[in-house]
């Protein structure tokens, strides 16, 4: 397998779930700095000039996080990613699209505010509101989403590692940790599981 990423940026909860699932993959790194995701190369590729994109053993191009942590706890299954009881795979997913949709998206107004915006003073205006935003979001987590040591409560989920990579980017989008504890303690938990370990020592962290 192969992996399209950027380093800090979603993609790197897909090369932590490839970790959790014990697959052999490759890395290749894409150069958001360098314009390489909009490229010719890399948009033959994926058309939509993001990360991740996943290639499997038979050639298939994979886009979309979700889609793609799903193709691999699909794949192994004894990793034990998705869990067997129909409303807590639903409260994962549900976790999961609240990132995509609503918590990701607040934070790409900082740095992607070009997809929505065009005047100076619009971006400025996205830009400041992301604070706000994110600390919402955060609140969200620690009331709604976690259910004990992680999302699912005893067990790791994909959700944990799609909820991990977005929430690592909260301090940087100015967001206080102080008043959520619950939620650096997750944090720290998760950071310190050897797939995360893996991904870190990789520089994708």
């Amino acid at each position: 397998m192969r992996l399209w990423y950027a380093p800090r940026t979603i993609s790197v909860a897909a090369a932590i779930t490839l970790e959790e699932a014990g697959l052999d993959h490759e890395l290749v790194a894409v150069d958001f700095r360098a314009g390489e995701q909009t490229g010719d190369a890399y948009l033959k590729l994926n058309p939509k000039g993001r990360v991740p994109l996943l290639e499997t053993r038979d050639g298939t191009r994979l886009t979309e996080t979700g889609a793609i942590l799903e193709y691999i706890a699909a794949i192994t299954p004894q990793a034990g990613l998705v869990p067997d009881d129909p409303l807590e795979a639903a409260h994962m997913r549900s976790v999961m699209y609240y990132m995509a949709s609503t918590m990701h998206v607040n934070h790409a107004h900082s740095r992607r505010g070009s997809r929505w915006a065009d005047r100076p003073e619009s971006l400025a205006d996205m830009s400041a509101k992301v604070p706000e935003t994110m600390t919402a979001s955060a609140a969200f987590v620690a009331s709604d989403c976690l259910r004990g040591d992680y999302i699912l409560g005893d067990r790791f989920s994909l959700a944990d590692a799609y909820a991990f990579v977005v929430c690592s980017w909260l301090e940087g989008d100015g967001v206080d940790l102080g008043p959520f504890p619950t939620l650096r303690v997750w944090l720290d938990r998760v950071r310190a599981r050897p797939s995360v370990a893996a991904v870190s020592e990789k520089g994708l962290i």
